[in-house]
């Protein structure tokens, strides 16, 4: 038996979000981040949509890129205090993944980290608050899906939550946030949705219900990403949708260990000043991953399905592959995102030298290809790897060279 799981309602198109004025309660949190949200008036609708509606509402601002275990313990002692009847988490994946866990610690205020960790393995939420997402950029799907990655910067590992529990109850897909945009941000966000959408199709947990989702929402990125990135804002408004379903898609297919690497790299060199951007280390790697799994032939054939959704050409899947994974490597060239970690720069754009120095990489290889093959993501790739061939994987990701095992 399966499960496909979304939230109750989902409100899409150019102001949607005025659904919260229907919303029934008494008290509402809300989360946001650095303050492009405020920029842009749209925390101040959201607070007159709730108080429209009835509601007393608190603001818990600030949450950082990569949220830390830190900042939600501190949210959910904020809740705690204010005791909301509804979360409203509004910005991009960071603040909706923080309030995600800070909602666990309000319902269950003697849950641990390392509880919230356990795949699949919470206990009933909703016992004191409902949950609504409303995304601001188009790439994590946060607002759709049954994960959120909290960054535990001790262990400088980012941990994915992952739990049909957290599934929002409420999503606002409403397009005119995400073209606050700037253009990284809109290349990032929209290469993650591209991993999304290819990684559920070849998930060993895909299905029926989830494959016409994570291919519609590859050809809707193909047609829109690099449009959107370049100021286009009904591609922009396409690609609000596009991530939306790839989220639908991956949050009920799983993923593979593009994710895995990319949530164990992401923060493995914080010490050094910067952090690896997770769209972008999605880029840099899922053509690797691409090599790597077509070695499995029920993989094989399904990214060669893609690639004819994809209208790519090829006599056979294996130079189907090729030409997808060729396709991708031109579509980072497009959106300035670098092929590899040894030429990954400030802000996640290419360099000649990239902030990670060669002698770091190898010191911290074994570790990170033993967390990446531990991550809640690496079950549902169609290959799995062993240690030396993550450690492989992993180094032709840092010097951009041929997958050839």
């Amino acid at each position: 038996m399966s499960r496909f799981t979304l939230p109750r309602d989902i409100y899409h198109g150019k102001g949607a979000l005025e659904a919260l004025k229907t919303f029934e309660g008494k008290r509402a949190i809300i989360c946001t981040g650095g303050g492009s949200m405020k920029r842009g008036g749209f925390l101040q609708k959201v607070e007159e949509y709730l108080k429209e509606a009835g509601m007393e509402t608190e603001l818990f601002e600030g949450i950082e890129p990569d949220p830390s275990v830190e900042t939600v313990m501190k949210g959910a002692e904020a809740m705690q205090k204010f005791q909301p009847d509804w979360i409203v988490a509004i910005g991009g994946g960071s603040p909706i993944d923080a309030a995600k866990a800070m909602w666990i610690k309000y319902e269950y205020p003697d849950t641990t980290f390392e509880d919230m960790c356990k795949v699949f393995g919470l206990p009933k939420l909703r016992t004191k608050a409902k949950f609504c997402a409303i995304s601001s950029t188009s790439g994590t799907a946060t607002e759709v899906t049954a994960f959120s990655i909290i960054t535990d910067y001790q262990k400088g590992i980012k941990f994915p939550i992952a739990d049909f529990e957290i599934t929002p109850d409420v999503a606002i897909v409403d397009p005119e946030l995400a073209h606050t945009m700037p253009k990284k941000l809109v290349a990032h966000t929209g290469m993650d949705a591209m991993t999304h959408a290819v990684e559920a199709y070849v998930s060993t947990a895909n299905c029926d219900y989830t494959d016409p989702l994570a291919i519609h929402a590859i050809e809707m990125i193909q047609k829109n990403l690099v449009k959107s990135y370049n100021e286009d804002m009904d591609a922009r408004d396409a690609m609000h949708n596009a991530q939306c379903l790839a989220g639908m898609a991956f949050s009920n297919a799983l993923l593979g260990i593009v994710h895995s690497m990319a949530h164990k790299t992401g923060a493995a060199f914080a010490d050094l000043g910067a952090h690896i951007i997770h769209g972008a280390a999605n880029a840099m790697y899922l053509p690797k991953v691409v090599a790597f799994n077509a070695k499995d032939e029920t993989a094989k054939k399904r990214y060669g399905v893609i690639a004819d959704y994809m209208h790519l050409g090829g006599k056979d899947d294996d130079e189907k592959v090729e030409l997808l994974i060729d396709y991708l490597r031109k579509m980072n060239d497009s959106l300035n995102i670098p092929h590899s970690i040894n030429h990954y720069g400030p802000d996640g754009l290419p360099a000649e030298q990239g902030f990670v120095p060669e002698n770091v990489f190898l010191e911290r290889l074994h570790d990170i290809a033993a967390n990446a093959i531990l991550d809640a993501c690496t079950g549902s790739n169609p290959r799995q790897p062993s240690q030396e061939e993550m450690e492989k994987l992993l180094k032709c990701c840092y010097y951009d060279t041929e997958v050839d095992f």
